[in-house]
């Protein structure tokens, strides 16, 4: 299926696959089914889910049922998960082992898009995972961050902002997409090598750094760092005192040497054999 079209027909699709009863016996139907044979996909860019949340949840279920069916696909003797991960956690952690489920039909690409397109549109996904998402979409499409933008109508500048998070290190990626810092906050520290990243990623945990702050904190290393790379280059080399040499040096440049002696050196110059035979000459007087 061409990711070219809009998203609302994409959408459309989908809906219309959740709600026709005519094509196969269990197509759009909603049936109860074992939790124990549903297959989370494969393909879900979540990876992260906040406990707080998905009990939350539980309990609204648990008081008010499943209100939204999740949605699957038939898969040998099981089902695989299309959308709806939170919803089939929650479910199993009120120990229930059924569960309300569409059964749609799609081929494997298609499933993989719908999930991706559905929770950037549909679901909480924190920053990272949804730059994970983007990436995908992204690698796996051959599409261009503004065909992306149409595609599912954010901002370019957005999706580019949010694809530059995919270069810091996993460590900070992790307290990013776990909420212990903030995007703010971690677009401070892109460029920055790894090890810099966890010492100023630490500070903004251990001190409360706002996002200003750690700018600021930031802009002080790279000027220190700064100072200690050009400290080292204009180090000074040391200037000798070559007067004791000067009978040496004089005798060679008599014998039409070319010697020059300066700061830390003293440089010989020979432009035949001749001229090496002269010093050999030198030495042995000497």
């Amino acid at each position: 299926m061409a990711l070219g079209r809009g998203l609302s027909e994409l959408l459309g699709e989908v809906e219309t696959a959740y709600d026709n009863s005519t094509s196969k016996t269990k197509q759009g139907s909603v049936d109860l089914i074992e939790i124990d044979k549903i297959k989370v996909n494969p393909n879900q860019p979540r990876k992260i889910f906040d406990e707080t949340k998905l009990q939350e949840l539980a309990d609204s279920i648990k008081e008010y049922g499943l209100l939204q069916a999740i949605s699957v696909m038939e898969d040998n003797d099981g089902y695989i998960l299309v959308a709806g991960e939170r919803r089939l956690r929650a479910t199993k952690m009120n120990g229930e082992t059924k569960i309300k489920a569409h059964i749609i039909d799609a081929n494997e690409h298609k499933l993989r898009e719908m999930a991706l397109i559905e929770n950037i549109q549909r679901d909480d996904l924190n920053i990272i995972e949804l730059a994970y998402s983007y990436a995908h979409l992204i690698n796996e499409h051959s599409l261009t961050h503004e065909e992306l933008s149409k595609r599912i109508f954010k901002s370019r500048t957005s999706i580019t902002n949010t694809l530059r998070l995919l270069t810091l290190s996993v460590y900070v990626q992790q307290l990013l997409g776990n909420d212990k810092i903030s995007a703010g906050h971690a677009k401070v520290l892109i460029g920055l090598d790894d090890k810099v990243q966890k010492m100023v990623a630490d500070s903004i945990i251990g001190q409360k750094l706002s996002v200003r702050e750690t700018e600021q904190l930031v802009k002080q290393f790279k000027s220190d760092e700064k100072k200690s790379s050009t400290k080292k280059v204009s180090k000074k080399q040391p200037n000798y005192d070559f007067e004791p040499l000067n009978s040496v040096i004089d005798t060679l440049k008599s014998s039409k040497l070319k010697v020059k002696a300066e700061k830390n050196y003293l440089k010989i110059e020979f432009s035949s054999q001749e001229d090496i035979n002269k010093l050999l000459e030198y030495f042995k007087l000497s």
